[in-house]
């Protein structure tokens, strides 16, 4: 088939590099034309695991295309799929003006029918919305439809390419037709195309991204309680999540979600409710637990430097939202190395993809290292913020050897208590006992 990407970011460039690997011809569009032709010079723009293989085999192939032009993309193609940034609005809604300012300018180019995919996550109604801006110059028919992402950055090829679910929003069996097609090849080991009306598709990505952000935010209150009564987050979290009915999956306790879907979905669901008169209890509670959390660990590192943090350095590891992604929108790290800023810190950072992004926000106002151990050199407390995999299995002897004081905060429970006890650490992690050098006492002791 023949299709249109509009946008070329994250959600974007990883749809129409899969449409294309499964043999449709796809053309991205987007007006940076930085970005068009870094990307026409095989060059990606994002960091992706396994994005690079299916890009470049497709670029090679010429299944995959560029451009600057949006009429020249909606000629060449039956389905478009809109790929916009929907950014946070300073009310939290989302910010629909990229959505519905494209959706006049396709209704002024199209000149047959063509499918209109709303893959950018929106709130409940879009779909109408679009329909509207389109209508209001289209003098052809055509078609709006609701088929929100599930994709999770650091494994999002394998998410496009085998999904739990597709879900698609439309009232129309001409275009349900054309999805039916186009996705039949990414579900044939048997998971579902759900068909739905358009709003409840809308929903659907809401409700699905609150959620998870409620299991994150419920698990940190139990490990913040865990901490105070003494309890082993890590142990609860396994009984738990041997319950079938509970699960595994998003109940590690840390330092909150971020991210460039949950915080800005999760305030968007917020807002929608209130727009029509309904507060939403428990989503507002899921916000206020994660604002606390994400600079819970300055909150311990000042308790045990007793106040006294200006002139400190501090090493950090990580700082990337989660692994395998260089997107630090939204991260906690952000927010931890501005509270650290703010209280008088040095800061020296290493994370091994999002250094380049993290720079373009703080710039000189804190030290970056391209290695695991060099920020580590006379540093006073080494805070760990993304649970890369390089990480898990450190030098221990190395970095006791580097660092001023053996102290660690561990955002994300990486390390076991008797081991950093052994090695002579200070270890403060997230709903479990503190090791202190040869010795396991509560947090809530110190």
């Amino acid at each position: 088939m023949n299709i249109a990407v509009i946008g070329t970011g994250y959600v974007g460039l990883v749809t129409g590099t899969c449409f294309a690997e499964m043999g449709n011809n796809v053309i991205c569009v987007d007006i940076n034309q930085e970005k068009i032709a870094a990307l026409r010079n095989g060059k990606l723009t994002i960091f992706e695991p396994d994005l690079d293989i299916l890009f470049e085999r497709n670029v090679k192939q010429g299944r995959l295309n560029f451009t600057t032009n949006l009429k020249e993309a909606i000629d060449q193609s039956k389905i478009l799929f809109l790929a916009l940034p929907t950014p946070e609005g300073e009310d939290g809604s989302a910010d629909l003006s990229y959505v519905l300012n494209c959706a006049r300018d396709i209704g002024k180019l199209i000149t047959e029918y063509k499918v209109i995919v709303d893959k950018s996550t929106v709130p409940v109604g879009t779909a109408e919305r679009v329909h509207a801006a389109v209508a209001e110059h289209a003098e052809v028919e055509f078609d709006v439809v609701s088929n929100p992402e599930f994709l999770r950055e650091g494994i999002a090829v394998e998410d496009f390419m085998k999904p739990d679910r597709v879900v698609i929003g439309t009232s129309s069996e001409i275009a349900k037709k054309h999805l039916e097609q186009l996705y039949e090849p990414f579900v044939r080991q048997g998971n579902p195309i759900i068909f739905m009306d358009e709003r409840s598709a809308e929903m659907t990505k809401y409700a699905a991204n609150s959620y998870l952000a409620t299991r994150i935010s419920f698990m940190n209150e139990i490990a913040n309680l865990c901490e105070l009564l003494g309890a082993d987050v890590d142990m609860v979290r396994k009984g738990v999540g041997s319950d079938a009915r509970i699960g595994k999956r998003f109940l590690f306790p840390g330092i909150g979600y971020g991210g460039s879907c949950f915080p800005k979905d999760v305030k968007a669901m917020a807002r929608t409710a209130e727009d029509v008169g309904y507060e939403m209890k428990i989503i507002n509670a899921v916000m206020g637990v994660n604002e606390r959390q994400r600079i819970s660990l300055v909150q311990k590192m000042e308790e045990y430097f007793s106040g006294k943090l200006s002139g400190k350095k501090i090493a950090i590891w990580g700082i990337a939202f989660k692994p395998n992604t260089d997107d630090i929108r939204e991260a906690p790290a952000l927010y931890i190395i501005n509270e650290l800023i703010n209280k008088g810190c040095k800061i020296s950072v290493y994370d091994p993809e999002a250094l380049d992004n993290l720079k373009k926000t703080f710039r000189d106002k804190v030290e970056y290292h391209t290695d695991i151990y060099s920020p580590l050199h006379d540093a006073d407390a080494l805070m760990i913020l993304t649970e890369w995999s390089l990480f898990r299995t450190p030098d221990f002897e190395k970095i006791a050897s580097l660092m001023k004081q053996k102290v660690i905060f561990d955002g994300r429970n990486l390390y076991n208590l008797e081991q950093l006890e052994d090695f002579g650490f200070y270890y403060n992690s997230i709903g479990r006992k503190t090791v202190t050098a040869k010795k396991v006492v509560s947090s809530s002791n110190q």
